[in-house]
């Protein structure tokens, strides 16, 4: 297992490598400059500011000097944002992204649990049918239309709950529950369908037939089992919550790293682009990294790709 841990480790070093390298060239084929009313600024003054961020220097240069500030942890300057660093802008940001996505995380693996669990145990009857309905719905509707949904209704028709901006926790609530369904569905549906599978097995009979508590069978034996595959899909699951918060934090107006990555685009601000696409691309290979390592705790029988302790 140690073997493996360290392997996938210099595995998952070498793929954010490769993507820090292809999203530095790319975002230099966006159209236009990082400079706002170019066409506007004299010339001397336009040379003397791609001369102070180094835009001036052949494109290798750029590349191997932002390498080179990447290993210390600098992600260098804002293009569109005079003074501030990247770093700075993400650390302001970071608190609200983590807030939201957090609890649509957190309570779309409780509801999910509690509704896959339900739907296996009542399997055939209407909570069965009401936990493959919400897991339908999850799929189908897209948290980008749900949030405008949310906003509306709730939000704007019946004033429950603040329909956008950054404030109090209340504020928290409505994107959290937009980012949350897909989770929920997800979840539901996976914990629905190996705890059926894990029930109808011989030695969950056996347990029956010992006399055990049958909390205790589905607790211990039948839900631990039943987690295998829901952990594995964890990864994407925070990886979905992470790229769909970019659409739900312009629409709700919240200052996260999403908000952020749209607005760095719109302006073509390389150095942002680049430093929020780094952020998101150690959380995805930190959660992908952490989930396969918690497939062998839950189960630890399982040996991956061969590798023994």
């Amino acid at each position: 297992m140690a073997k493996y841990t360290l392997k996938r480790f210099g595995l998952m070093l070498l793929t954010l490598f490769i993507i820090t390298t292809v999203t530095f060239f790319l975002v230099r084929m966006l159209p236009g400059t990082p400079l706002a009313n170019e066409e506007k600024l004299p010339a001397e003054i336009r040379d003397q500011i791609l001369t102070q961020y180094g835009l001036k220097d052949p494109l290798y240069i750029q590349y191997f000097k932002f390498m080179g500030n990447l290993v210390q942890g600098d992600l260098g300057m804002s293009l569109s944002q005079s003074g501030r660093s990247v770093n700075e802008l993400l650390s302001d940001r970071i608190g609200p992204s983590a807030i939201i996505g957090f609890q649509g995380i957190l309570i779309g693996i409780v509801v999910g649990l509690l509704l896959g669990i339900a739907a296996a145990l009542k399997r055939g009857t209407w909570v069965d049918s009401l936990a493959s309905a919400t897991a339908v719905f999850g799929v189908s509707i897209p948290n980008f239309v749900l949030a405008g949904l949310l906003s509306y209704w709730i939000g704007v028709k019946f004033a429950l709950l603040p329909p956008a901006l950054w404030g109090g926790y209340e504020f928290t609530i409505l994107p959290s529950l937009a980012l949350s369904v897909y989770v929920i569905a997800q979840v539901s549906r996976y914990i629905r369908t190996e705890m059926v599978e894990v029930l109808d097995q011989d030695y969950i009979r056996t347990a029956k037939a010992k006399g055990l508590a049958w909390r205790k069978i589905v607790t211990n034996h039948a839900l631990r089992n039943a987690m295998i595959p829901a952990v594995t899909v964890l990864g994407p699951l925070t990886v979905n919550i992470l790229t769909g918060s970019l659409v739900v934090e312009n629409i709700f107006g919240i200052p996260g790293v999403g908000n952020l990555f749209v607005e760095s685009i719109m302006v073509n601000d390389y150095t942002t682009v680049l430093g929020t696409t780094i952020f998101y691309s150690v959380l995805f290979l930190g959660v992908t990294f952490i989930v396969d390592v918690l497939y062998g705790i839950i189960d630890p029988r399982i040996r991956i790709s061969g590798v023994k302790e």
